[in-house]
C-alpha cells in the first residue's frame, strides 16, 4: 500500500512539474501615478492619471498594453502616437485649460488557460457636456506571444456563422437592457460587428465603443456569446476545459 501511494505521489509530483510556464498565473506589478499641471493650484488644476501593469516575464505583452493605452490617447486616427506615457502626460499637460483630465489604465481581467486577458480604458475630458471614455482588449496568448484576434480563435470558413451568433446574442442584450421590443431604439442603434472582442470564463465577449450600438449614457455595451452556441465554429482549444 505504501509503495502504489508512494508511486501516485510521484506520479503527480511529475504531473505538476510537466505543467508549461504558461498554465501558471503570470506574475505583474501594477504602477500608478497622476500628476498636475507644474505649478498650479486649486480644485480644477488640469491632471494626468495613469494606471497600469507590468509583467516582468512577458515583454511583448507590456509593450502591446503601452501602445494600447497610447492609442487610446488619440482623438482622431490621423494623430501621432506619442513616444511614451510620459510625453502624453508632458504634452496633455503643457497645453490643459483649467479642468481639463486625462485617465489611462491598464487592468487584468482573467487569466485562464494559458491566456491572460487585460481591458485598457481610457478617459478625456477636455471642456463640454462630458468626457469620452474609450476601451479595448488585449486577449493575450502566451504561449504564441500574441494577442489574439477573431481570424485566430475561429475554425475555418466559420466568420458568417460567428457574426450570426453574435447578432443572437446582441438581441438578448437588447431584451436585458428593456428595449428589446423598441423599434425606435433598434433602428437608431443597429446591430453592428466590433473588433474588441476576447475569450473570456462567461464567454466570447463582444465590447462595442460608446455611441457604436447605444447611446452615451448606456457606456461600453458588452455582448456576451456563450460557448455552447460556438460548437463547430469556434477553434477546440479555446473552449473551456472541462465543460
Amino acid at each position: 500500500m505504501k509503495s502504489f501511494a508512494l508511486a501516485a505521489f510521484v506520479l503527480l509530483l511529475g504531473a505538476c512539474q510537466s505543467l508549461s510556464p504558461s498554465s501558471r498565473p503570470a506574475v505583474y506589478q501594477r504602477t500608478a501615478w497622476e500628476h498636475q499641471q507644474p505649478g498650479c493650484q486649486g480644485s480644477d488644476c488640469p491632471l494626468v492619471n495613469i494606471d497600469t501593469v507590468n509583467f516582468p516575464d512577458e515583454p511583448e505583452l507590456n509593450r502591446l498594453i503601452d501602445r494600447g493605452l497610447l492609442e487610446l490617447t488619440r482623438e482622431s486616427e490621423g494623430m501621432p502616437l506619442p513616444a511614451s506615457l510620459q510625453s502624453h502626460e508632458r504634452d496633455f499637460l503643457a497645453g490643459a485649460r483649467p479642468g481639463w483630465s486625462s485617465y489611462l489604465q491598464a487592468k487584468v481581467l482573467e487569466q485562464n488557460g494559458g491566456r491572460i486577458l487585460v481591458e485598457l480604458s481610457s478617459y478625456r475630458f477636455t471642456g463640454g457636456a462630458h468626457g469620452m471614455p474609450r476601451r479595448a482588449f488585449i486577449d493575450f496568448d502566451r504561449g504564441r506571444k500574441k494577442a489574439l484576434e477573431l481570424r485566430d480563435l475561429l475554425l475555418p470558413g466559420q466568420e458568417e456563422a460567428f457574426w450570426t451568433k453574435a447578432g443572437q446574442a446582441h438581441q438578448r442584450w437588447l431584451t436585458a437592457q428593456g428595449v428589446g421590443e423598441d423599434a425606435e431604439f433598434i433602428a437608431t442603434w443597429p446591430f453592428q460587428q466590433t473588433h474588441h472582442i476576447a475569450l473570456a470564463k462567461v464567454g466570447v465577449l463582444l465590447m462595442y465603443d460608446t455611441y457604436r450600438i447605444a447611446p452615451y449614457a448606456m457606456g461600453h455595451p458588452l455582448v456576451v456569446v456563450p460557448y455552447p452556441q460556438l460548437n463547430g465554429i469556434l477553434r477546440p482549444e479555446f473552449f473551456p476545459r472541462g465543460r
